[in-house]
C-alpha cells in the first residue's frame, strides 16, 4: 500500500542552493523510498551526494489507463562535491524559486502610532477567503483591523445551514452564502487557481491553512482540496490569529451604508442583526470583500455613486452521475488494472473532469465547480428562491459526482449597460424564483433526467442516480416545453447540444438517468466594482471612491477560494502602504 508522503523539510541554510527536478514517474503502488532511489538513478549519484529531497508537487498521468502513474516534481540539495553544472546540462535542473512570503514592508515595531489619538484602523467587510486573508495580512502587519460580518460565526452558521437543508428553516443572514468562511465553506474546498501567482502567495495561503489543521498534503498534491468539515476548523484558526494579533471581528453586523465625502470613504453605518442597534464606524480605509451574493450591498454602493459595471457570468444546472461512472471513464476498469486491481481510486482519489463545448448558437457550455464524490446543496440567500451549488468533504466518499453545466452570458443578454449595471441581479433573481416555483415553493429543487431533458419531456421517476440535494428534488420539465422556462431558450438549446458531445468524451456522461437540478446562477458576481490597476499609485482602490478597496469574488476580481484569498492579501498589502507613509 502506498504511504502518504510528507515532504522533508529543506535545510534552512542560505548557503545551500536547492534545485528543482521535474517529471519523475513512479507507479501508483510505489514505496516512499523509491522516490529517492529514482532521483539517484536519474542523476547517477550516490546516496551520500543527495543531502535533501523535498516533494514540491505530486500529480498523476491517467492518459494510458493500463499504466496510470504518479508524476513528481522534487526540490533537491546536493553536497558540495557534486558537479552541479554537469547535472544541469544533463537533466535540465533549475534553481528552486524562492517561495517564502515577503511582506511589502516589515511590520512596524511597537506600532506606537496605532495607539495614538486619531488613529483609524482599517476595516474589512466580509469573512470569506478574501476577507479573512486580508484581515490576517493586516493583523500580521500590526494594523489591528476591524472585521465586519453580516452572518454568524462558522459553527453557528453551519447549524443554520444544516437546519435549512434538513428542516427547510431558512435564515437569510446565515446560510451557504453569508457567514464566517464565506461561500467557500460549503464547497469542494478546492485550493488551486489558474490565476498567475508570481509571488507564490498561494503558498502562503496553504501554509496558513496547514497551521489551522489542513492536511500537509495540500502543499504538494497537484489539485489540493480540504472539504467542508476541515474548512470549519481552518476558518476558526484564522479568526483566532486575527484576534491574537489585535484584530476585532463583529458578527451579525451588516453594512447598511457607506459615508462618502469629497470622493473618499469616511465611514460605515452598520446594523446589528440581533439587537437591531445601528452604529457608525469612523473609517477611511475599507476592504470590501462581501462575496458574489451580497446583492443588497451592491445596490447600496451603486446608489451612493461607487462606480459599478456589469460583467459576464454563467447560468445552468448541476448534473449528477454515479461517481463510479466518472472513475471508470477516467481510470478504466479497475478490475483489469494489472498493477493493483481495485485500488486506483484509493491511490489517486475520486476522478474529476473538465468539459467545454462551443454550441452552434455561439454559446459556450462548460463544466463548473466539479465536485468528485460530492453532493448538490441548496445555496440560496434570499427568501422564495432556489439556487444549487456543489460541495464535497475531504474524503470524497459520497455516491455521486456533480458539477455545474453552465452557459456563459454577456451583459447584453440581461439588459445591463452603464445606466443599468445591476440588471444581472434582477436576471438571477427571476431565474431563481422560477426554480422555486417549479420545485413546489418549499425550497425543493426542480430536476429532470438527462434522457427526458434531451427529449423535451417531463420526468416522471428517478433511475439509478439518486439525487443528493436537500431538502429534496421535484421531477419536472426544465426545458420550458411543459413548464415555465427556468433558463433562457438559448441556454437550454446549448446544453441539449453539449450533453451528447460530453458523452463522447466521458462514456456515460449523457446516460438517460443522469440528473439535472436547477438552477445554478451564482457562478460569479454579475457586477464588477472597478478599481485601479495593481501598478497604479492608487492600486486596488475604487476608481472613484478613495480609500475603498473592492476585493475578491464579489468585486469581480476572483473565482474560488484560492484566487479570492490571494486577492485579499494583495489588497491588504496595498492598503497597508497607506499607514507606512
Amino acid at each position: 500500500m502506498l504511504c502518504h508522503i510528507c515532504p522533508d523539510l529543506i535545510v534552512n541554510d542560505s548557503t545551500v542552493v536547492s534545485y528543482r527536478l521535474t517529471n519523475l514517474k513512479l507507479p501508483l503502488d510505489h514505496d516512499p523510498s523509491d522516490l529517492r532511489s529514482e532521483v539517484l538513478s536519474i542523476l547517477s549519484l550516490q546516496d551520500v551526494d543527495l543531502l535533501n529531497l523535498h516533494v514540491f508537487r505530486r500529480g498523476y498521468d491517467a492518459r494510458k489507463k493500463s499504466n496510470i502513474h504518479f508524476i513528481y516534481t522534487v526540490d533537491l540539495q546536493f553536497s558540495a562535491e557534486v558537479d552541479i553544472s554537469f547535472l544541469i546540462s544533463k537533466c535540465h535542473l533549475q534553481i528552486t524559486p524562492d517561495m517564502e512570503y515577503k511582506p511589502v514592508f516589515s511590520a512596524i515595531e511597537g506600532n506606537s502610532y496605532t495607539n495614538t489619538p486619531g488613529y483609524k484602523r482599517p476595516v474589512v467587510v466580509g469573512t470569506g477567503p478574501c476577507g479573512l486573508f486580508a484581515a490576517l495580512t493586516l493583523a500580521q502587519l500590526g494594523l489591528r483591523p476591524l472585521v465586519i460580518e453580516r452572518g454568524k460565526a462558522v459553527r453557528e452558521r453551519t447549524k443554520d445551514t444544516w437546519g435549512f437543508w434538513r428542516k427547510q428553516i431558512f435564515n437569510q443572514e446565515s446560510n451557504v452564502q453569508f457567514g464566517e468562511g464565506g461561500a467557500g465553506t460549503f464547497s469542494d474546498g478546492k485550493l488551486w487557481t489558474q490565476a498567475k501567482d508570481r509571488r507564490h502567495l498561494g503558498r502562503k495561503v496553504m501554509e496558513e491553512m496547514v497551521k489551522g489543521g489542513a492536511p500537509e498534503e495540500i502543499l504538494y498534491v497537484s489539485k489540493p482540496h480540504v472539504g467542508t468539515f476541515r474548512l470549519v476548523k481552518i476558518v476558526e484558526y484564522l479568526r483566532s490569529e486575527i484576534e491574537r494579533l489585535g484584530g476585532e471581528i463583529r458578527f451579525s453586523s451588516r453594512v447598511e451604508n457607506i459615508v462618502v465625502e469629497a470622493g473618499g470613504i469616511r465611514g460605515l453605518e452598520t446594523l446589528n442583526m440581533i439587537s437591531g442597534e445601528r452604529s457608525e464606524i469612523d473609517a477611511n480605509q475599507v476592504v470590501l470583500a462581501v462575496g458574489h451574493s451580497a446583492r443588497d450591498t451592491f445596490e447600496m454602493l451603486h446608489s451612493r455613486g461607487v462606480f459599478v459595471e456589469p460583467k459576464p457570468f454563467s447560468i445552468g444546472f448541476r448534473i449528477e452521475h454515479p461517481q463510479g461512472v466518472i472513475d471508470r471513464a477516467r481510470f478504466g476498469n479497475e478490475d483489469r488494472y494489472p498493477m493493483h486491481p481495485g485500488k486506483i481510486v484509493e491511490h489517486v482519489g475520486a476522478a474529476d473532469y473538465k468539459l467545454v463545448h462551443h454550441a452552434k448558437n455561439e454559446r459556450s457550455v462548460y463544466s463548473f465547480c466539479m465536485c468528485p464524490g460530492g453532493t448538490v446543496v441548496a445555496a440560496t440567500s434570499e427568501v422564495g428562491r432556489v439556487v444549487t451549488n456543489g460541495m464535497s468533504q475531504y474524503s470524497r466518499l459520497e455516491r455521486n459526482a456533480n458539477a455545474g453545466i453552465v452557459v456563459g452570458i454577456e451583459p447584453e443578454d440581461f439588459g445591463a449597460d452603464e445606466k443599468n449595471p445591476l440588471a444581472g441581479i434582477g436576471f438571477q433573481r427571476n431565474l431563481e424564483s422560477i426554480a422555486f416555483q417549479l420545485g413546489g415553493e418549499n425550497y425543493f429543487a426542480p430536476g429532470q433526467l438527462v434522457g427526458d431533458f434531451l427529449a423535451g419531456r417531463p420526468s416522471q421517476k428517478l433511475g439509478d442516480v439518486i439525487p443528493s440535494y436537500k431538502p429534496g428534488v421535484k421531477l419536472t420539465d426544465l426545458t420550458g416545453n411543459h413548464a415555465p422556462t427556468v433558463l433562457p431558450s438559448y441556454a437550454i438549446k446549448a446544453i441539449q447540444e453539449a450533453l451528447p458531445e460530453f458523452g463522447k468524451q466521458i462514456e456515460g456522461f449523457d446516460r438517460p438517468d443522469a440528473l439535472l437540478t436547477g438552477v445554478e446562477t451564482r457562478t460569479s458576481a454579475p457586477i464588477r466594482i472597478r478599481r485601479h490597476v495593481e501598478k497604479d499609485s492608487m492600486a486596488f482602490q475604487s476608481v472613484n471612491t478613495t480609500g475603498l478597496y473592492p476585493a475578491g469574488e464579489g468585486a469581480g476580481y476572483a473565482g474560488g477560494i484560492m484566487s479570492a484569498a490571494i486577492d485579499g492579501i494583495k489588497v491588504a498589502e496595498a492598503l497597508a502602504k497607506y499607514y507606512s507613509r
